[in-house]
């Protein structure tokens, strides 16, 4: 057991119902926070900070504010007693935050070292809800940092690539063992950038997008005239030929624009 600067009390035992594991080595939050490109202007979020080895990597860096999301009681409470001048930290489930709050007017960077267990839907809903993210960095679980960068015709390429490649550029910077963590996982983790498209490149219809996304990747080999057909929505039988595709061509096979184009298509047959 470790105790914290300041005198605290001995660190608790990472709680495997919040999927902790905590980063403990200093060159790699160094790594995470220079890639945050910062500027003294920043207003920065973390999620998830735990014992703070990221947190102090972060207030060490330009930035105007930093705010803790994090879901633990008590290294909610171990955060904000040793913040910095800058730094709040709040209680709170970031599964559950409104990710629209982040928006043009008032934009942040985000970063964290996000649980295996809900680093997935959590994305799945910043990426869409947070239209002034700036910047984002993520330690995610390698499979899961694998499926966000992937091209199309790839084996880890699905639901999660496209929808998260609809609104940000994602980019695998590093790989990070277990033994950089308390406790270590059992699998490395990855580290990732994420850059913020343009308004204008942003899926139009983001509803019908997502239909379809879970829809093409329930049945990722089958063709999707074939997946179309079988769906009983009459609406999705001739999408394929209207968008210029063909029918037996397979959910993995079809870029980020194809799916764009055929949400476009089933949108005007509202």
């Amino acid at each position: 057991m470790s105790r914290q600067p300041g005198g605290a009390s001995a660190q608790p035992a990472a709680k495997k119902s919040l999927g902790q594991h905590f980063l403990k080595h200093e060159h790699i939050c160094r790594r995470i926070a220079a890639l945050l490109l910062p500027q003294p202007e920043d207003r920065v979020l973390e999620i998830g900070p735990g014992p703070g080895a990221l947190t102090r990597a972060l207030e060490e860096q330009p930035h105007a504010c930093l705010l803790l999301l994090e879901k633990d009681d008590h290294w909610a409470a171990e955060r904000q007693r040793l913040a910095g001048a800058r730094t709040q930290a709040v209680l709170t489930d970031a599964l559950r935050f409104d990710w629209s709050r982040i928006t043009p007017a008032y934009p942040w960077k985000i970063a964290g070292n996000l649980p295996y267990n809900v680093a997935s839907p959590m994305l799945w809903d910043m990426v869409a809800q947070a239209r002034g993210l700036q910047r984002g960095v993520f330690m995610v679980q390698k499979e899961v940092g694998q499926r966000l960068a992937a091209r199309p015709g790839t084996s880890h390429y699905g639901a999660l690539s496209v929808w998260v490649q609809s609104f940000v550029r994602p980019r695998l910077e590093f790989i990070v063992g277990p033994g950089a963590f308390s406790p270590p996982p059992k699998v490395d983790s990855a580290v990732l950038t994420f850059e913020p498209l343009p308004e204008a490149a942003r899926p139009p219809h983001a509803a019908e997008l997502s239909r379809l996304l879970k829809i093409c990747f329930q049945q990722r080999r089958k063709q999707i005239g074939g997946i179309f057909r079988r769906c009983g929505d009459a609406a999705l039988l001739t999408l394929p030929e209207e968008a210029g595709l063909a029918p037996q061509l397979r959910p993995e096979q079809l870029s980020v624009a194809d799916f764009h184009r055929l949400s476009a298509l089933l949108a005007a047959k509202a």
